[in-house]
């Protein structure tokens, strides 16, 4: 199986969709009318959950052209993989660049090339199999352009079906995962309605956020692509890189290890930077603890007004984050940053109500005039700094 781009990619990714696929964990046991009946609430959550979002935080979205072409998909496990790897093939171009440009001036590279893209192409596999059993929702910022999704297939088809791709950077689209909000709700014990509409809101801000903000998505985009242009592709300064962060692991099996300040000890992704990239994450990170802090602040803002049982399923959620995983899945979530992910729902929502506390949800609108208003990584821990530099 050769990549759908002919060949010269980094990724095998029919093989990595391939892989995911035969991988992926089954979701919860419905029946196919249990499953209908989700799917169809779960689209009537999305459309409500937009009016309480806008009312709430005062946004609204640049264009109703806009909006309506960031559209919203209820998938399954392998619906997620699909769109991911459109995602990723957007995203991942100066990379490729990059690779093809050091093959050009290899004998060898055909052959270690389609063995490499196939190789990867496994790996990112089994990777999106593991991710795909733990996403609820997603505002995918690097879906590509429309059309976005596939005929079904078949007239029955209760999912929809993303496109593969290539066809270059679309406006967004807002995916809703169900086998995993109905494991969840499940795992819990909390109303079903409730959690939907729950879940809904915190994703709904979200795409909220990249429809009123039209700047947003180009100015995430263009940090992104910064970042990997930056991707030094020479294994050998890779290796230089592994060996001098070695030592800050503390220990690798256990992952037990604190840095500096008291910090966790970088994962595989820190370990592997230059420092113009650590410049450009921390600027991302920053965006992203915004955006994530946003919408938790958003959800339980509108929670109790339209949500009979929010403090339940809040309170069962936390503790559902707070408890974790067995030890496997707690090393797979280090490595791959997923507990970076946490903390930034928690520093970026008391860096929201910090700044709603002082200035009111008018005032910190101002966030979302320019690149510049947006809050540096030190200001996300210090929102007076930010309210001191930009809303007074």
């Amino acid at each position: 199986m050769t990549s759908a781009s002919g060949g010269a990619d980094m990724v095998d990714w029919n093989l990595a969709v391939a892989t995911a696929t035969r991988l992926v964990r089954p979701g919860p046991e419905v029946s196919r009318a249990e499953a209908a009946a989700v799917v169809a609430e779960l689209r009537r959550h999305a459309l409500e959950a937009e009016e309480h979002v806008r009312a709430f935080t005062g946004m609204r979205s640049s264009s109703l052209a806009e909006a309506a072409a960031t559209p919203v998909l209820i998938v399954d496990r392998p619906g997620w993989v699909r769109a991911n790897v459109a995602g990723f093939r957007t995203i991942v171009q100066p990379l490729v660049e990059k690779l093809q440009a050091r093959r050009a001036s290899s004998a060898a590279a055909g052959v270690l090339g389609s063995v490499g893209e196939k190789a990867t192409g496994i790996e990112v596999g089994a990777l999106l199999a593991f991710l795909s059993t733990k996403v609820l929702g997603q505002y995918e910022t690097f879906a590509p352009a429309e059309p976005s999704l596939e005929a079904p297939d078949s007239p029955a088809a209760l999912f929809d079906k993303p496109r593969l791709g290539p066809d270059g950077p679309g406006p967004g689209r807002l995916l809703l995962v169900a086998p995993n909000i109905v494991h969840v709700e499940r795992e819990l014990d909390v109303d079903p309605a409730d959690f939907r509409l729950w879940v809904c809101l915190h994703e709904e801000t979200h795409r909220t956020q990249f429809t009123a903000v039209p700047w947003l998505r180009d100015h995430i985009q263009s940090e992104v692509q910064s970042f990997l242009s930056e991707t030094d592709v020479d294994p050998g300064a890779l290796l230089d890189r592994l060996r001098d962060a070695a030592g800050s692991l503390g220990g690798l099996p256990g992952l037990g290890g604190r840095g500096e300040a008291g910090q966790a000890s970088a994962g595989l992704l820190e370990i592997v930077q230059s420092p113009a990239q650590r410049e450009i994450l921390g600027r991302l990170t920053a965006v992203m603890s915004l955006l994530e802090g946003h919408a938790d602040v958003v959800m339980d803002g509108v929670g109790p007004a339209v949500v009979p049982s929010v403090a339940e399923i809040r309170e069962k959620f936390q503790q559902r984050r707070d408890r974790g995983a067995n030890r496997l899945d707690l090393v797979l979530r280090r490595l791959l940053g997923m507990d970076a992910k946490l903390r930034q729902y928690q520093d970026g929502a008391v860096f929201v109500r910090g700044v709603v506390d002082q200035v009111g949800m008018e005032g910190f609108n101002r966030v979302w005039t320019s690149p510049n208003t947006l809050p540096t990584k030190e200001e996300i821990h210090d929102p007076g700094a930010w309210v001191a530099r930009v809303a007074r």
